[in-house]
């Protein structure tokens, strides 16, 4: 069943790039978030798939148009007809290729050049379907202005089309699905998709500190919605989800709660991929993660000057970054971890140091001042060793090539050890290590900083875990911590992220396509799909915290039970577990999940156009997913029992473990996702799926 030549899919997604300040071209950058991630990074393949019948919709910027758009003119003239219209009628329309992979087309619409349409269109709204905006709500309004632009749009594309060839319009979140609301109530012949990535009453409970996932059911949504004083927005998202020919979620677990929340069961679950670029030389990861601990090494060595009592040898890092959502994102229980963890490692006397880094931004004035004079004494440190060492070689050069053996005592001066003596006594500190690198505006009341209070981790010599709150995101310019957050990401040993709200989570997926191994749960998108493609995820590195079925005790000792599991390996087996972890990346390349989206574009066509566009005909094999099976060199008990305390030695060897074998045993079972084939028998149909 081929659609590629038959029809436009225009991709509307109201949180494009180009409403961003800046781009990061291809590189990771958590900063941007997950549905910005998943638009960048899906373009390759769809452009891939549909050629310049695939244009993406936005706001317009100017800034972001003229640094990240390269202006040409629509290849379509149904396209430029239907702009010109827009254009005739006062509206600001722009056309060009963003310069990201794939190069696709967009369409950008001025939302404040249209904005005195907007209370004819508050109008309109009210008439289609009884949904009326405040006028302080600028976001809502916004979203509104840029709906009624699009449904413009497609009317005036569509009148041009006359049905050849059809069109496939694909709105993400509440903010574009405006659009389709107003779209559908005009009886516009397209085909429509509408994906959530996160309920937004979902966000506000769970940001409330609500037990959300065991009162799905007993939730007053209306009420709650009101409360907020988001109704409004919740009725313009349930509108788009039950207008939509075909419901999307990004994961299982929100499936689950866009039923309770939105009334509607997803027809597909679209997981979010990445690109995933493959090294030609297996061992080239390593080498990165080597390079890039080297630096992080470097930091350490200044940020902890005066207190670096532990070999950094035997020093593990541990990182959680995103948005500073204090319990959305776990950092509540990662702390409370980390205090059990420090008292493990203490009480069994372990040489492995922990040092833990929170990059999450937040409100700051400047950096640290003593963060700073750190980084400077550990550089006047490295001259002066360089000198002295200078100093040496060329003593020792000349008297071995008189033939003679130095005398150690004498081929340095007194001079020598003067200079040697300052700079010992310029790294003696006589406070702890700050445990943030900026100041902090609101540093009493900060939630980090009140719980790293409570738990009284202040680095101290005898605290097995130090901690480093960065509370901004990294960049290769900064004077303190140099480095992109991918090249940062690369050099950690793990990645800790036990989120309680997190309907995908990108960053354990960019950890994992990276060989790092990484924490998740399983209330998040990511972590639900491990547990269903990976047999025992934590030997593949992938550690997943029960976060739905215990309490948060029992899931915070789970925590600490991984972390403590994770410092007794051996230096051999991370190297085997990151081997494992990055062969898992075939499991997120959207080469595979595209395929969810196709099939909802198809599915959206059988709906929207039945006459036209079938599914029933097929016969295909079933639904199929990926499997993992346990590694064969994996000992079948359970891992957190491996190793009890003291850990094997970095010498042992492991004549089990082949990685060559180990390596295509799992490439020969990845299979297939999903196969498209018919829509399962006597699903009900969904809410306009016979009308267009």
């Amino acid at each position: 069943m081929v659609y590629n030549h038959g029809y436009f899919q225009c991709l509307v997604e109201k949180y494009s790039s180009l409403s961003l300040s800046s781009c990061h071209g291809n590189k990771i950058t958590p900063g941007f978030g997950g549905i910005y991630t998943v638009i960048q990074t899906k373009a390759k393949i769809t452009v891939d798939e549909w050629g310049e019948n695939y244009i993406m919709m936005g706001p317009y910027y100017e800034h972001n148009f003229k640094t990240q758009v390269e202006k040409c003119e629509p290849p379509n003239q149904a396209i430029k007809a239907a702009m010109d219209s827009l254009i005739n009628n006062g509206c600001q329309v722009h056309f060009g290729r963003w310069l990201i992979e794939g190069s696709p087309y967009v369409i950008l619409f001025d939302i404040g050049a249209a904005a005195w349409n907007l209370d004819r269109w508050k109008g309109d709204l009210w008439n289609a379907c009884s949904i009326g905006l405040p006028y302080h709500d600028r976001e809502a309004n916004d979203s509104l202005i840029f709906g009624s632009l699009v449904a413009w749009f497609f009317k005036e594309l569509t009148d041009q089309l006359q049905d050849k060839p059809n069109v496939i319009a694909h709105f993400h979140e509440w903010q574009a699905g405006t659009g389709l609301v107003l779209s559908r109530s005009r009886k516009i012949p397209l085909a429509t998709v509408f994906t959530t990535h996160a309920t937004l009453l979902g966000r506000y409970l769970c940001a409330g500190n609500a037990d959300f996932y065991n009162n799905l059911d007993k939730f007053n949504i209306d009420q709650e919605a009101g409360e907020r004083q988001i109704y409004h927005r919740y009725c313009l998202e349930r509108a788009a989800v039950h207008c939509a020919h075909v419901f999307t979620t990004v994961s299982q677990i929100t499936a689950v709660e866009a039923n309770h929340m939105l009334h509607r069961q997803p027809d597909v679950v679209t997981p979010n991929g990445l690109n995933v670029r493959k090294f030609s030389a297996m061992h080239e990861f390593q080498n990165l993660h080597s390079m890039n601990k080297a630096k992080i090494q470097e930091f350490v060595r200044g940020h902890f000057y005066g207190h670096l009592d532990f070999n950094l040898e035997k020093t593990l890092f541990f990182f959680i970054a995103g948005r500073y959502e204090f319990s959305n994102k776990g950092a509540d229980l990662f702390l409370e971890s980390l205090s059990r963890l420090n008292y493990l490692l203490r009480v069994h006397k372990s040489d492995v140091t922990v040092v833990v880094f929170f990059i999450m931004p937040a409100k700051t004035n400047n950096f640290n001042v003593e963060s700073l004079k750190g980084q400077a004494v550990r550089k006047q440190l490295w001259d002066t060793a360089q000198s002295v060492k200078e100093k040496f070689g060329k003593r020792l050069y000349e008297s071995l090539l008189r033939g003679e053996i130095p005398d150690m005592s004498k081929i340095l001066d007194r001079d020598d050890f003067t200079i040697m003596k300052r700079a010992i006594y310029a790294t003696q500190r006589h406070s702890f290590p700050p445990v943030t690198t900026h100041n902090m505006l609101d540093d009493s009341t900060d939630p980090i900083l009140s719980n790293i209070r409570r738990i009284g981790l202040f680095n101290g010599r005898n605290d097995r875990v130090k901690i480093v709150f960065h509370p901004e995101f990294l960049s290769s310019t900064s004077p303190l911590l140099p480095m992109d957050y991918e090249e940062f990401v690369r050099g950690c040993h793990l990645g800790v992220f036990p989120s309680y709200y997190e309907p995908w989570g990108y960053t354990p997926g960019e950890c994992t396509v990276m060989g790092i191994p990484s924490v998740t749960t399983n209330l998040s998108g990511f972590g639900c799909f491990m547990e269903e493609h990976v047999s025992d995820p934590s030997e593949y590195g992938i550690y997943i915290v029960d976060r739905r079925f215990r309490s948060a005790d029992e899931s915070c000792s789970q925590l600490t039970q991984f972390m403590f599991s994770f410092c007794q390996q051996s230096r051999r087996q991370r190297i085997i577990q990151r081997n494992r972890t990055e062969r898992l990346s075939d499991l997120l390349d959207w080469r595979y999940l595209g395929r969810f989206y196709m099939h909802a574009r198809h599915l959206a066509l059988s709906r929207s156009f039945p006459g036209k566009f079938k599914m029933d005909h097929l016969n295909l094999a079933p639904t199929q997913g990926f499997r993992y099976p346990r590694p064969a060199s994996v000992p079948p008990s359970p891992s957190a029992s491996l190793h009890s305390t003291p850990h094997h030695s970095d010498e042992e060897d492991d004549d089990t473990y082949d990685e060559e074998e180990e390596a295509e045993r799992d490439r020969q079972n990845i299979k297939a996702p999903f196969t498209l084939g018919a829509e399962p028998e006597g699903k009900s149909k969904q809410p306009l799926e016979n009308g267009n």
